[in-house]
């Protein structure tokens, strides 16, 4: 037998021992749980919705095509998006969701209901922690949006719930579940790159149009930063405004986390971030409202392309990039480079020594994203057609509402929410303390050495 053979059914039956794992988790869990989570009496799994603006119904889109799902409960300040939801739960022939709304915190109210098994959370980024750590504190499964948190405080917050809890919390990281980023999963565990030692991603996105009310209405009506109100134009644009960092950090970085096992026998150590000038933005209101609009006097403190180097407890080297305010194509800029071969996903290529045709030359990387196509894919691609994303939505909602009606804990944790989000506040801290190497603290309190890898390793989810 071959190395690769070898390795691959070293690979195989790896799969039974992390299933095991995962179960024993889930026993240690339930132990632990209040009596509301961990102890379902019924296959049907009961939804509560806080926001359920356009993410949130795109959660909602894919729990109602389910006959395991009862929607409950729905919880937003936006009355539109309260109709616009409870119309789509009847169009699918099902009864009317309890509604919260009226203030900020009417998701309180929500979360005293018996009939609630998980929520999703899909607010803006300053509220995705506290409504998940007391989605916890209730015994609700919660599925929290990304970014989880935005500061160290409060990604300890999401841990210290979970560990004092014993109630799951999931960061619907969706892009885990794209399907290139899957089969090169299985690739990587099938040692066909080697050992991992250098990995780039990122969020590589133009925005402009999004921060500034997605051309709707782009400047005019007196649109500025300084109103209150919740669409994305104004809450997001603002952390443009106040803040200099790698502000959403989880598309790229969580796909590279469970290719090198993060939290799972491995752990991000440390970090260094550097902004470049700011431009963009202003550039952009000038040249669609003049130089007399209020925005053009606007003072934004985010650099217009941020540059994240991290190193692990494994010496793997991982660059994250933030570039949201320039033209440009939209790209996660996946890298996976290990010591036998590579995969860039911007020119859809790779390079496998000894197995590609050509020395050192790039070959089109699609024979074997079929080749290596994820099993959890190849089960679920038909149910997975038209649920956002190209199909990703399906698999992160299923994992999570799998997990609750079997009461076991999520694939991706509250530990993983955490390493995750602190490169935002990490990446903040670095560039203003002159581009200085930032610490990540040990979320999992030394439990990574002995943790066992359990993403996307079953045969359901």
């Amino acid at each position: 037998m071959d190395r690769r053979k070898f390795l691959m059914a070293g690979a195989v039956a790896g799969v039974g021992a992390t299933v095991a794992a995962r179960e024993s988790i889930a026993a240690e869990i339930k132990k632990k749980a209040t009596p509301k989570a961990g102890s379902k009496k019924s296959n049907t799994v009961r939804i509560g919705f806080i926001g359920i603006g356009e993410r949130g119904r795109n959660h909602l889109n894919i729990v109602l095509r389910r006959d395991d799902c009862e929607v409950t409960a729905i919880c937003d300040i936006d009355p539109d998006a309260i109709a616009r939801s409870q119309k789509m739960i009847t169009d699918f022939g099902k009864k009317e969701a309890a509604v919260y709304t009226g203030d900020e915190h009417a998701y309180e109210k929500m979360l005293e209901r018996d009939d609630i098994d998980g929520v999703f959370i899909a607010t803006p980024w300053l509220w995705h922690t506290k409504m998940a750590v007391a989605c916890m504190k209730a015994g609700k499964y919660a599925g929290v949006e990304v970014s989880a948190a935005n500061t160290i405080e409060e990604c300890w917050d999401l841990v210290n719930t979970y560990e004092e809890t014993g109630v799951p919390c999931m960061i619907l990281e969706n892009v885990c579940y794209r399907r290139d980023v899957m089969a090169i999963l299985n690739m990587v565990r099938q040692d066909l790159f080697g050992e991992m030692i250098h990995l780039e991603c990122g969020y590589q996105h133009d925005l402009r149009e999004v921060k500034f009310n997605n051309g709707k209405q782009p400047y005019g009506g007196g649109v500025e930063f300084g109103e209150k109100g919740y669409s994305e134009a104004k809450w997001r644009t603002l952390h443009s405004v106040h803040r200099n960092g790698d502000l959403y950090p989880t598309h790229g970085v969580g796909p590279v986390a469970v290719y090198t096992n993060i939290n799972r026998g491995n752990r991000f150590v440390s970090l260094t971030s550097t902004a470049s000038k700011g431009r963009g933005l202003h550039d952009y209101i000038v040249k669609q409202a003049g130089r007399d609009h209020p925005n053009a006097k606007v003072k934004f403190k985010l650099g217009d392309v941020i540059t994240t180097v991290i190193r692990t407890q494994n010496d793997e080297s991982i660059i994250v990039s933030h570039d949201t305010n320039l033209p440009r194509p939209y790209s996660l800029g996946f890298r996976v480079q290990g010591s036998e071969g590579i995969w860039m996903d911007v020119n859809q290529s790779l390079y496998i020594q000894g197995v590609s045709k050509r020395a050192h030359a790039w070959e089109p990387a699609a024979p074997y994203l079929e080749q290596y196509d994820h099993p959890l894919w190849k089960k679920y691609a038909d149910r997975a057609t038209g649920s956002g994303h190209g199909g990703m939505d399906f698999f992160v909602d299923h994992a999570f509402i799998e997990s609750i009606k079997r009461g076991v804990d999520t694939p991706l944790d509250a530990y993983d929410a955490a390493a995750w989000s602190a490169i935002s506040p990490l990446s903040e801290a670095s560039i203003s303390a002159g581009n200085a190497p930032q610490a990540f603290p040990d979320f999992t309190r030394g439990q990574w050495m002995n943790r066992k890898p359990v993403f996307a390793l079953g045969d359901d989810y």
